[in-house]
């Protein structure tokens, strides 16, 4: 945001913070969040990057084209588990799955 408008909002009352401190969350919570949208965000870029489509991946793992699309948001349905699996499935190391968690 910017200074000016944040200096504005300040001075009306408003303040700013974190989305941790909004939801009430634990340390522990933030932690698995972000270690969520990471692996999300890899299982993307490295399906995106192979060319595989949602489809082709979802044939690879017996899974649904729309489970995938769920994995990809990281929807809190998904287990860390799948999404795990997910990037195995599409060639991924341990090491790789290890640089996308602490990203």
């Amino acid at each position: 945001m910017k200074r000016l408008n944040s200096a504005k909002l300040r001075k009306a009352g408003w303040r700013s913070g974190s989305v941790k401190e909004f939801l009430g969350l634990s340390d522990e919570e933030e932690a698995l969040i972000e270690m969520r949208l990471s692996l999300s965000r890899a299982l993307r870029e490295r399906r995106i990057e192979g060319g595989i489509s949602q489809t082709d991946l979802a044939a690879r793992m017996g899974s649904s084209q729309s489970r995938i699309a769920k994995m990809e948001a990281a929807d809190p349905t998904v287990s860390l588990d799948l999404l795990i699996r997910s990037l195995l499935t599409l060639g991924a190391s341990i090491k790789d799955i290890a640089r996308a968690i602490a990203r």
